[in-house]
């Protein structure tokens, strides 16, 4: 064994085991006292895709119906679920396990991206210790250092504070990626080929904000060595990454992912501005011409460029958020943590590059000093950001999901804030909204559920509800644990509904009244058509619609009907269908899904009003099976993942 692999070794064990000590206590948390954290849509979904796999196609749960695979990335959610399952642990401790890793992980990534691009070990380690103590950005941001308590690394406070398991997961994955990447521009090595492409795959697999940051940086990763080093075939090797990448993430990076993801975006972004797109441009430009002049043809030149991009990109995206309102796409203040790994790296390297004058060691090491000074106030308080939850039954947000689990299982029922984030953690609840406005499938949800909280009228709030199939409605007071109190008015259904119970603090339970329980209408169809996009365009003008739009759906006069779920991806319908009418399902219509009677086929559409189902089924009585079939981009997907593995198969093993 050669000394560098000796010291590689010795330096790896030494960072995990200091590392591990500094978040020692999340590898044994179970629940974080912290239930304004969105941690709970990552614990919930695990807990679902552990008890339903591997028939978990459709989520039921959310949204009134959405695909699984809309939600979220599924590196993080099926890896809790399988941390869970092999630990025999719940899936809040399978989740803290799963970004304690890769916590770690992150720390040691950096050593090794550092390490095989600048090819030195002493810069390798200030970065990797720099990665685990500190953050550049609380010197330029004074208010990210003010919203970290003691100074705690920004990437670590945001992990815990916020619950972005995923993305601080994705940024830990990010530096193996890239040095594999780095290894395969500058090399005709085909297994650093396979590798990069695997890794910017799993990086694009676990978080779009991990996807977005590998996006910003893998043209810099490109332009450096292109331009320093000109190896041979290098195009084809700068190609074959992001393609072999796509291949294997071809299975659930479908299109309508990306459209789905894209519309979600909107509900909690800004979209990005062509000016700022402009501004980045020309930075851009810049940089490369000013690199051209500096660098062209000089291989020792390839790593600094490439930082000095990273470092010149992020300054630009995110400090040019918050000095000149800059927005080039998405939120550039969820960046921050990228920003810190970029100064990271352009720190490590000047210092190395610097080191090598010793008439500037000295200064050089008294500077390196008193950066490292601010992590001593993190190292004292470095468990402070792990408080455990105490027990459960005292639980607000617990006891309320558990009494609508025990006393009306299977009803539809319409939560706000922390309790919308924690509803299905423990059971499985069903509402209109759910999880984090991430995967939201149907187009006409988000505008009614505004609507429900922000009406100053209990009328116009509950024809909404009914609208989407709604039982019951959790109302917070004021004087509620609920931390996020989206109700402007939660006083006005006093009196205008049924209270089914007050037993929680300052919080009512209240029943929305419907014909019949359940999820399944019969309507006309010519009565239905003149509702179209009600739902899509629902604004506090809407009051003449919804209110004809109930009074049709919610009819006296029509039968009950049964619907009894198998699973997630599969119901049953006994109904009994009057003359002239259809069957309209209040679940979130999908292509994927087929309605069947005795082998036969019955048409199923989308509902224009609503984006619910609607089937056309003669008069009389009827079984119907509903089932949730596996959509043709999926299937095209797995068969590009198999092929895409057969390539990396042959970059492996051929020689």
């Amino acid at each position: 064994m050669t000394h560098s692999r000796r010291s590689a070794i010795v330096d790896t064990l030494a960072l995990t085991f200091l590392v591990s000590i500094l978040i020692a206590p999340l590898f044994r948390l179970g629940y974080l006292n912290d239930w304004a954290s969105i941690e709970s849509t990552f614990i919930g979904d695990a807990r679902m895709i552990g008890e339903h796999f591997p028939h978990f196609a459709w989520q039921p749960l959310w949204y009134c119906g959405t695909r699984t695979d809309y939600i979220y990335p599924p590196a993080l959610r099926y890896g809790t679920a399988l941390i869970s399952w092999l630990g025999h642990a719940t899936p809040a401790r399978g989740y803290h396990i799963f970004i304690a890793i890769f916590y770690v992980a992150g720390v040691l990534s950096v050593y090794g991206l550092v390490r095989i691009g600048s090819r030195s070990r002493g810069a390798a380690l200030i970065a990797s210790a720099a990665m685990a103590l500190l953050s550049p950005s609380f010197l330029l941001l004074p208010s990210v250092r003010h919203d970290s308590a003691y100074w705690v690394p920004q990437r670590l406070h945001t992990l815990m504070t916020w619950g972005e398991g995923p993305h601080i997961s994705a940024l830990a994955a990010l530096p193996f990626a890239l040095a594999a990447v780095w290894a395969a521009l500058r090399s005709r090595n085909r297994i650093a080929l396979a590798l990069a492409g695997i890794l910017c795959a799993f990086v694009v697999a676990i978080n779009f904000y991990g996807a977005t940051s590998l996006a910003i940086i893998y043209p810099f990763a490109v332009w450096s060595v292109w331009l320093c080093d000109r190896p041979p075939g290098f195009w084809l090797r700068a190609a074959a990454i992001p393609v072999l990448a796509w291949g294997l993430s071809a299975f659930w990076l479908t299109p309508s992912f990306v459209e789905i993801t894209a519309e979600n975006l909107r509900l909690v972004s800004l979209p990005g501005k062509t000016s700022s797109q402009a501004a980045f441009a020309i930075a851009v430009a810049l940089f490369g011409l000013l690199t051209f002049r500096t660098s062209n043809r000089r291989p020792d030149h390839a790593w600094t460029v490439f930082v000095c991009g990273v470092a010149a990109a992020f300054a630009v995206w995110v400090l040019g958020f918050y000095a000149f309102i800059l927005r080039i796409t998405g939120e550039p203040a969820r960046l921050v943590s990228e920003l810190d790994l970029a100064l990271i790296l352009l720190f490590a390297e000047l210092l190395r590059r610097f080191w090598s004058k010793p008439a500037l060691r000295l200064a050089l090491a008294l500077v390196t000093l008193l950066i490292f000074a601010p992590a001593v106030r993190y190292i004292r308080h470095a468990w402070s950001v792990f408080p455990q939850a105490g027990n459960l039954n005292n639980v607000y947000e617990y006891r309320i999901a558990d009494w609508v689990h025990g006393h009306m299982p299977g009803a539809r029922v319409f939560a706000t804030g922390s309790v919308r984030f924690w509803f299905d953690t423990w059971f499985d609840n069903t509402q209109p909204w759910g999880g984090s406005d991430q995967g939201l499938q149907n187009e006409s949800v988000p505008a009614p559920l505004y609507l429900v909280g922000h009406y100053d009228r209990a009328d116009m709030a509950i024809l909404w509800l009914q609208a989407l199939g709604t039982d019951a409605l959790i109302v917070p007071g004021p004087k509620s644990p609920e931390p996020y109190h989206d109700y402007v008015r939660p006083e006005q259904f006093r009196g205008a509904l049924p209270v089914l119970t007050n037993e929680f603090p300052d919080t009512t339970i209240y029943a929305v009244p419907r014909v019949h329980p359940g999820i399944v209408r019969f309507v006309d169809r010519t009565a239905l058509s003149r509702f179209a996009d009600l739902g899509r365009t629902a604004s506090v003008y809407s009051e003449g619609k919804i209110r004809k739009y109930v009074s049709l759906i919610e009819d006296p006069a029509q039968p009950a009907a049964t619907l009894t779920w198998h699973g997630t991806d599969e119901f049953e319908i006994d109904a009994t269908v009057p003359h002239g009418k259809s069957i309209l399902v209040q679940e979130s219509w999908d292509p994927a899904w087929h309605a069947e009677e005795n082998g036969k086929a019955l048409p199923v559409e989308r509902d224009r009003a609503m984006d619910f189902i609607l089937i056309g089924a003669p008069e009389g009585v009827h079984r119907i099976r509903m089932r949730f079939e596996t959509p043709p981009e999926n299937r095209a997907g797995q068969i590009i993942f198999v092929l895409t593995g057969f390539v990396i198969a042959v970059l492996v093993l051929r020689r």
